[in-house]
């Protein structure tokens, strides 16, 4: 079966493409299209396809719209209600329904040669659970949970897969939402809501919770495997923050109290879970799914044996999901995850013709992992273009910024080169066989998706990458599926006696990863970046900015 996914109705827009049940594409229209999140998650924008990442998931395979068997779109308009029976404040969410149930007419629009008649409507949560179920490898029988801010009728989903099949235990309607609690929080301390998510969890590091007993009067589980969250008085807790405000004592402590109140209640519902299966694998989905910090207490303090989490565990990863979903149920065989490297990517030679039309000067060393493993180990900050690009939101050694870990100021230097927030924190890539001498938690973390303490002797050697409290969130790097990266991570340890290098996305604040080499020049132009490693060539800010005449080819690249 050749199945088309897609994710579009409420935010972070997104295709995949399975075939036979193997995962060949997966891309987020934002890589495409330069807009963050791929456009904002409001029910104007509901009618917006992720056709530039659809068309380009068929090109990679060489086929055409009427070449697919059928096509998952993440939403069930059938099971859902009106926002105003659900105790949503969304007067305009019935655009959002219209758009759902017209999707297969503007698909079959947008990819001329599709047959409507082939999209079907998968739930939005069943979509999560398979994105994450089916993607895992040795979860053959295993439990899943889903959480995030709303999907028809629902915030939350408990399954388990048998299989091929998914078996939903239990769900919780809206408008008791986790993820929509967190959110409301992310708008009062001045963020962007459905985006800036994150921000609040690195702030809550700098807080304490002493809100925590007031939070757990409007959020807390209630012992039957769904949870009640809704109706916070933020405005009680604290004064809200304006965007330009600097933050004060009370914004860090009301994030300290919400990131606790989320673990607790997350922990409880695992617990019930693994109550009702007795299952060793736990996998995780949904946009809450992506708060590594509460991923890493489930699985330090769950009951599960093992946690996976799904790297694009936002709405991104639904369209994943549903074609998997469909696959299995149509009698294909999932295939695992081998990475989220699942995007764009070009040859040697196409990347040398760029750079050329470009007419920059570049260099092909001979080892493009010695030369940034040494551009490194002199403190130089490094643009890190690599094979395909990363589906999800984290930077895993493809799309990055690289830097010398061992050099506290690099912190402060690299949120200044992304233009973020200084509290923010940047994370380390390790070999995978390193890992365990310097970090505590779950390893191996090829996916960036939980916090590890850092073992004290290592701090003050890797001090860039420790965050205020401690710790570190971590991607081990192994060298059978990295082989370049693990390469650049062994040149870098003997030239430094550091295993581990500073690893954040490529972008700036604002903007969506880097993701063609058009991005990775107009990045590198205008940021202070000292080394571009784009494939197998090394472009040099210094050479970059030379201004002495060049009159042929031979002058532009050695």
């Amino acid at each position: 079966m050749r199945i088309l996914g897609i994710n579009a109705l409420f935010h972070d827009p997104a295709a995949a493409l399975v075939i036979d049940g193997h995962i060949v594409a997966a891309a987020e229209e934002e890589r495409f299209s330069r807009r963050k999140h791929g456009k904002r998650p409001v029910p104007f924008s509901a009618w917006e396809l992720p056709v530039q990442a659809a068309s380009w998931c068929l090109h990679r395979a060489g086929l055409r719209p009427q070449d697919l068997d059928a096509v998952a779109y993440s939403f069930d308009p059938a099971l859902a209600r009106p926002a105003e029976e659900m105790g949503l404040d969304d007067p305009w969410d019935h655009l959002r329904l219209t758009y759902a149930r017209e999707a297969p007419g503007f698909l079959g629009s947008a990819l001329p040669g599709l047959d409507p008649a082939l999209v079907r409507f998968v739930p939005h949560h069943m979509a999560h659970a398979a994105s994450a179920a089916f993607a895992a490898s040795g979860a053959e029988t295993s439990s899943v949970l889903v959480l995030d801010g709303r999907g028809e009728r629902a915030s939350h989903l408990a399954a388990r897969r048998i299989h091929d099949r998914l078996e939903p235990l239990h769900s919780q309607e809206l408008p008791h939402s986790l993820g929509l609690v967190y959110e409301e929080l992310t708008a009062h301390l001045g963020f962007l809501r459905s985006s800036d998510e994150f921000k609040v969890m690195a702030l809550a590091s700098h807080g304490t919770p002493r809100m925590l007993a007031e939070l757990r009067r409007h959020v807390y589980p209630t012992g039957d495997g769904g949870f009640r969250a809704s109706g916070v008085p933020w405005h009680e807790l604290c004064a809200p923050r304006g965007p330009e405000e600097p933050w004060t004592r009370d914004h860090a402590d009301v994030a300290a109290s919400a990131q606790a109140v989320l673990e607790e209640t997350l922990l409880d519902l695992a617990r019930w879970l693994h109550g009702k299966t007795r299952d060793g694998v736990l996998t995780l989905a949904g946009g809450v799914a992506l708060n590594c910090v509460a991923n890493s207490r489930i699985a330090r303090e769950g009951p599960f044996d093992r946690v996976w989490v799904q790297p694009a565990a936002g709405d991104a990863g639904t369209a994943l999901g549903g074609a998997l979903l469909l696959a299995a149920g149509a009698g294909d065989d999932p295939e695992p995850m081998a990475g989220a490297d699942l995007g764009r990517d070009w040859s040697d030679a196409e990347l040398g013709a760029w750079l050329k039309t470009a007419a920059v000067p570049f260099e092909r060393p001979p080892d493009i992992a010695e030369t940034v493993a040494r551009a490194l180990a002199d403190n130089a900050v490094v643009a890190w273009f690599q094979g395909r690009s990363e589906y999800g939101p984290r930077a895993l050694g493809h799309r990055s910024l690289l830097a010398h870990p061992g050099h506290a100021g690099n912190l402060e230097r690299l949120n200044d080169v992304k233009g973020r927030e200084q509290f923010r924190p940047v994370a380390p890539m390790v070999l995978a066989e390193r890992a365990a001498e310097i970090f505590t938690g779950p390893i191996p973390s090829p996916y960036m998706l939980f916090v590890h303490d850092v073992a004290p002797q290592w701090r003050e050697r890797i001090p860039a990458v420790v965050h205020v409290d401690g710790t570190a969130r971590i991607q081990t790097v192994d060298a059978a599926y990295e082989p370049l990266v693990a390469r650049m991570l062994g040149h870098f340890e003997r030239l430094t006696g550091l295993p581990v290098v500073v690893n954040t996305s490529l972008n700036t604040a604002g903007r969506p990863m880097v993701d063609d080499p058009r991005d990775a020049l107009e990045c590198f132009g205008s940021s202070p970046v000292d080394l571009l490693a784009i494939g197998p060539y090394a472009i040099r800010r210094g050479s970059f900015f030379r201004t002495d005449d060049r009159s042929d080819d031979e002058g532009w690249s050695r």
